[in-house]
């Protein structure tokens, strides 16, 4: 891998470039927090040649929004089951919208 491979991996939402503690850092919450959602499956991180847990910047947004449930006082078992739900939910519609795209790309127009 070149230089450049790396640096454009770093614009990739799902690359693991954050440790669990910067994760903790920019998310503003502990270590602690990021294995609870880790256990209760909300997210899995990657793991380095070393075993240590790397976070996407995608699971940190799925993190932010479990700690912004449990801020709240949701339970964190509750807060990563709507996260999880409202992540599925947010998939269908966009699988939704494109059928509905592919099909109105597909009927025939008519002529008047």
């Amino acid at each position: 891998m070149t230089a450049d491979d790396s640096f454009s991996r770093l614009d990739d939402d799902d690359y693991p470039a954050y440790t669990m503690g910067r994760a903790a850092e920019l998310l503003g919450t502990t270590q602690g927090f990021l294995r609870a959602i880790g256990e209760a499956r909300l997210i899995t991180p990657l793991r380095s040649e070393g075993g240590h847990r790397r976070y996407s910047r995608y699971q940190l947004r799925i993190a932010a929004r479990a700690r912004e449930l449990v801020d709240q006082g949701t339970p964190i078992e509750a807060a990563c089951r709507i996260v999880i739900l409202e992540d599925q939910l947010e998939e269908a519609q966009r699988i939704n919208a494109e059928y509905r795209r592919a099909a109105a790309a597909q009927k025939p127009t008519t002529a008047g």
